[in-house]
This record gives C-alpha cells, structure tokens and sequence, in this order.
C-alpha cells in the first residue's frame, strides 16, 4: 500500500469517527451503522465483535479498505464490513490535496 493511500485512510478513518453521529452524517456513516445494526443477523456481529448487538465505535473499528486493484484512484476511498456481508460502503472523498471533502454511504 503507497504511503498516500495509508495516509488518507487513516484521514478517512479519522473523519468517519469524527462526523458519526452529527446532524451533517445523517446519510453517511451514521446511516450505514444503524442500517446494517438492523439488517445483519446477530451471529455475524457476535462472531466479529463478540456481542450479538455491538456499538457504533465497534462496527466502525470493523471497517475494511475496499482498493480495486485495476484502479489508482484514490481521491476516493471505500470502506465496508468484512466478509462480503453488503453491498454498502461508506465513500470517503477527497479533493486534490489530500484533504477529505466528503463521506457519504453508497452502494
């Protein structure tokens, strides 16, 4: 992994933890959270944080980078859950500097 992308990851990462919860996330990470808490079956939650209904900080530290290995994009980074669970990422976007612009949740 190029040292760019592992330093907008962990920007990325850090902006996810920053607007979960916020009036501006309601479609972005806050959604995907509560969304995914309703529909995934509690053994899926159980086996990846050992709680049957884990917090939001937890389905968040579960997170995984998805990368295309075909693409060299990284103004735009994906993020999902493990184990082909969804078909929702939460899309963390950048400007040209580097600087997140952006997360919102896609499919």
């Amino acid at each position: 992994m190029s040292q760019e992308i592992s330093k907008r990851e962990n920007a990325a990462r850090a902006q996810i933890s920053a607007v979960y919860g916020t009036p501006d996330d309601e479609f972005g990470a806050t959604l995907f959270v509560s969304h995914h808490l309703d529909e995934i079956d509690a053994s899926y939650w159980v086996e990846h944080t050992g709680q049957a209904k884990p917090d939001a900080q937890q389905v968040l530290q579960l997170l995984e980078l998805r990368l295309d290995p075909e693409e060299d994009e990284i103004d735009i980074l994906d993020f999902t859950l493990p184990g082909a669970v969804t078909n929702y990422v939460i899309c963390v976007e950048f400007d040209g500097s580097g600087n997140v612009t952006g997360v919102s949740m896609e499919s």
